[in-house]
């Protein structure tokens, strides 16, 4: 049983840009290739993957040994690693963590023999790196530097006769490399479009012939430039040997490092991409798809074209040990390209294109099979089939694939040219796929063999639509795009029309759509449609306007948000006796607000892994769904879950490593078995298995009641902060029944609500009016419908919870004060350096924002500049200040800047100059109550 509450047990699609590599070895028929950060072994004979899970980044580069025994991965990136595992049984059999300070590898490569292992850093001053791995992984036997002016070196090869040589390419520089024991030697001979008088294109490929000192590298516009030995001209008095292709004589068959241009052929007219050998082949790949076989003498024996695959991106053969180059008499070998056409008998080999299509060739008998065609474009679109075990995958090259996910098979496939898929969505009983593409059409196919419902999309919106929802009766489609605009479609059933029929169109966001959700009236059952924007804004929208043009108008606008961004909602479970909807926010809260009236009836501090959530929803279930509830969301990199009801406690939630280079979608099976996680550039799609039994025994351990949330305050249980709280508490009760007063005291284990704001300002968080009002609501109606009255009062374990989830997840930062000051220094119509002038500075506090009266002005600036002895009107007393605002401004210099603001106002302990140099991971801390 696994201890993680999600794991990774199939990844559909696969990253192109990243040669395949060919396992097969006569026992097993299988491929790797690498789908994000993880490596995929495919068994394409059985259909099954063996996932292989360690590395934090995407995988850049990989190579296998010659026995198909030993693999190797390298990725870029922070923490990068390298890892060599088994392929027999997927285990790690040796890393090297951070083989290169410089940020991770691009390019690795194997000795014949698998013992010497060579790897190229990632940045400009690239580091070449020799390892002996199976004795010692931590420390490379030798190393150099390269010149950033060779170019970014990106592949590497080992002679196969003298290991101690090597070449690597950059698009520019070819580089030839001589080590021994601790010190490596490299040449890197010059060669121009001048030398041959002929042009000589973009490096991408090289390799050592065998038995002879030469070298061969291909370019991008079909040469091969041979490289050969520099020899002194004493040994042009050998006995020469004469080489049968070239007409020179060979005078040293010994390798050497020092070579240089010998002759550039052309033996393509298109560019060539790969460049291998098998057995006594030269075996060359090109962007037409042609897959041509040489002899040693770059003479021409046998060629493929005929795949229609695409550009050829890497070729790699099977291990087959008892190969035999000599056909049988029940062998359908073709005859090779010579006089005597002679069976062309070669090992199988797999082929990997620039569209993603990988192939495996049988050569007896030239048998092709397709064994993946994959999207080769960012993959965004992601959505599950409502009743049946379907996913439907679309992505930007306009291929929209539906996957059963059980049986891992293809169901349909359909590409629609010249279109980018960006989101689609099944409509309620899963009859229907609409797909919203990037240049604003709409399309809606069956779910079946993914037929065309309309004659022609809809292209309504010039935007790229981002979302698509249904209504829960599908009698309403609505779109949102990049226009901040959303459009509803409404059904028809009239036969031999489209579905559905254009219903309404309105832009009423001005910054973003973050999301689109269909409730419903709960008197009425009807749905309804709302969107959250990036301006703050919770817009509902009547459906059924009469207008004689456009049938959606708003009729509600609610501000839900005043510093925070709204990052996505869903709906809430039925785990309350209320309809909620959730929302999120960037500054890692979760908010919970009652469907009807729109009030904030909850806040929670959410997940806290390195960045808010961007999408999320609630996992659904096919037993009781008033209980053991969970919610699936996504961050930028990372998928998590968590439970429901949402409290606040950290232990009741996890995330993982789902895509490093960004998640882009996420959507769930309609059992709750599965989440599936799309990774937009990486071309890949997760499936991960829910094992919820890790989650439970992970919140058990977190313990329970208040002790989670203890460990939430800095010091925990024991610590400064909580003795502090204590004392606040019971001197708040004092102070609600009057400090003077002689009368017996009551002390209890709560307070009333009215002192909340007092114990929080004096706890160092500064909560707005607005933020006030959610929190004496929370308390409030926490148990209106379950005792019928409202909540005047609140425990000491209540406000602990209270506290840790409504104060900012962070602190406050430096960098979030001085952004803030600047803010208001630009809204002043003189700028001079970031400064504000006194009486503009009271003028924007009292009418920007929350409105301030004068009276509370005042109140509050004599407070913080310590003129108020008893800390203003918190007390019995009436605050009278002795001379109002004019009074401060004696005390207060002409031209505010953000150190007197911050320093001497707010009273903050923080190094203001400059600006730059503020480190802004460091929490601020208040220096006044």
């Amino acid at each position: 049983m696994s201890t993680s509450a999600l794991n990774i047990v199939w990844s559909f699609g696969l990253n192109r840009n990243v040669p395949v590599l060919n396992l097969s070895d006569g026992v097993r028929q299988a491929i790797m290739y690498p789908c994000a950060h993880v490596g995929i072994m495919y068994d394409y004979k059985n259909n099954k993957q063996h996932i292989l899970q360690a590395h934090l980044n995407p995988i850049t580069c990989s190579a296998v040994s010659q026995d198909k025994r030993w693999l190797v991965t390298g990725d870029v990136g922070p923490d990068a690693m390298v890892n060599i595992w088994d392929t027999y049984t997927g285990t790690p059999i040796q890393t090297m963590f951070d083989p290169n300070p410089k940020g991770g590898v691009v390019a690795v490569a194997l000795t014949p023999d698998s013992r010497y292992l060579a790897t190229l850093s990632a940045l400009p001053i690239q580091t070449l790196a020799i390892w002996d791995w199976t004795v010692d992984g931590d420390v490379p036997i030798c190393s150099a530097d390269l010149k950033p002016a060779y170019g970014l070196q990106n592949f590497i090869y080992f002679d196969p006769t003298d290991v101690h040589h090597l070449v690597t390419n950059s698009e520019t520089q070819v580089l030839f490399y001589h080590w021994e024991d601790a010190a490596i030697k490299y040449y890197a001979p010059p060669l121009s479009d001048n030398d041959f008088n002929k042009p000589v294109g973009r490096y991408s490929q090289s390799l050592f012939q065998i038995g002879i000192a030469r070298a061969l590298t291909a370019t991008s516009i079909g040469n091969l430039v041979v490289w050969d030995n520099n020899r002194p001209l004493s040994k042009m008095y050998m006995k020469p040997e004469i080489d049968v292709w070239t007409g020179l004589p060979i005078m040293d068959v010994n390798q050497s490092a020092d070579k240089k241009p010998l002759k550039i052929i052309k033996v393509h007219d298109k560019g060539i991409n790969v460049l291998t050998n098998t057995d006594q082949y030269i075996v060359i790949g090109d962007t037409a798809g042609h897959i041509k076989f040489y002899d040693q003498g770059l003479r021409l024996i046998y060629w493929y074209q005929d795949f229609h695959s695409g550009p050829c991106t890497a070729i790699s053969f099977a291990h087959m040990p008892d190969f035999v180059n000599v056909a049988t008499e029940n062998s359908k070998y073709p005859s090779d390209a010579t006089k005597q056409a002679k069976p062309f008998v070669i090992r199988d080999f797999i082929v990997g294109t620039a569209i993603a299509v990988y192939c495996s060739i049988n050569t007896d008998g030239s048998k092709l099979r397709v064994i993946h065609r994959e999207h080769d474009a960012a993959v965004h679109a992601l959505a599950a089939h409502p009743q049946l075990p379907i996913v439907a995958i679309g992505s930007y090259s306009g291929l929209l694939k539906l996957w059963n996910y059980r049986t891992k098979e293809v169901v349909a496939s359909k590409m629609i040219e010249k279109h980018h898929i960006q989101c689609c969505a099944f409509d309620p009983k899963g009859f229907n796929i609409a797909l919203g593409c990037t240049n604003g059409a709409l399309f809606l196919v069956d779910s079946v063999a993914l037929l065309d419902q309309f004659k022609e999309p809809f292209k309504y919106a010039r935007d790229p639509i981002t979302h698509l929802a249904f209504s829960h009766n599908s009698t309403y489609l609505a779109t949102a795009d990049a226009g901040f605009t959303i459009t509803v479609y409404k059904r028809q059933r009239k036969e031999g029309r489209s579905p559905y029929i254009w219903h309404g169109r309105y832009r009423s966001h001005y910054k973003p759509i973050k999301d689109l959700l269909f409730e419903i009236h709960l008197d009425t059952n009807q749905p309804k449609l709302l969107s959250l924007g990036e301006d703050r804004m919770l817009i509902e929208y009547d459906l059924h306007h009469f207008g004689k043009t456009n049938k959606v108008v708003p009729i509600a606008f609610d501000r839900i948000e005043q510093a925070a961004i709204p990052q996505c909602m869903t709906k809430y479970p039925p785990i309350t006796k209320e309809h909620f909807f959730l929302t999120a926010n960037d500054q890692y809260k979760l908010k919970c607000y009652n469907s009807t009236t729109k009030m904030c009836r909850k806040t929670v501090l959410g997940p806290t892994y390195g960045s808010p959530i961007r999408k999320m929803m609630v996992v659904p279930t096919d037993k009781d769904e008033s209980k053991n509830r969970f919610l699936a969301y996504i961050t930028d990199d990372k998928i998590g879950l968590q439970f429901l009801p949402a409290t606040g406690n950290p232990h009741l939630a996890m995330a993982l490593i789902a895509h490093p280079s960004g998640v882009s979608n996420l959507t769930c099976s309609f059992d709750g078995a599965y989440l599936f996680t799309a990774g937009g550039p990486d071309f890949a799609v997760h499936m991960w298995e829910i094992n919820i039994a890790a989650l439970h025994a992970q919140a058990k351990l977190g313990g329970e009641d208040l002790v989670p949330f203890y460990g939430l305050l800095e010091g925990g249980r024991d610590g400064e902060l909580f003795a502090e709280l204590e004392d606040l508490f019971y001197y708040a009760q004092l102070r609600h029944q009057g400090i003077n007063s002689m009368d017996t005291r009551q002390i209890s284990n709560r307070v009333p609500l009215t002192e909340v704001p007092y114990i929080m300002r004096a706890m160092g968080f500064y909560p707005s009016e607005q933020e006030i009002e959610d929190m004496l609501n929370e308390i409030k109606y926490n148990e209106y419908v379950n005792l019928g009255h409202y909540q005047e009062d609140i425990d000491l374990g209540g406000f602990i919870k209270l506290y840790v989830n409504h104060r900012p997840a962070f602190g406050l930062s430096a960098e979030k004060l001085l952004w803030a000051f600047q803010t208001l220094s630009e809204t002043q119509s003189v700028v001079n350096g970031g400064v504000i002038e006194r009486g503009d500075f009271f003028n924007l506090l009292e009418k920007k924002g929350e409105h301030m009266t004068e009276e509370e002005l005042s109140e509050h600036l004599t407070t913080l500049l310590g003129f108020n002895k008893e800390g203003g009107a918190c007390e019995d007393e009436p605050f009278e200040p002795e001379k109002g605002v004019s009074f401060i401004g004696d005390a207060l210099p002409f031209d505010i800047n953000s150190e007197i603001l911050i320093n001497e106002i707010l009273g903050f302990s923080m190094t203001v100059d400059p600006p730059a140099k503020i480190d802004t991971k460091d929490v601020v801390k208040s220096g006044a109550s």
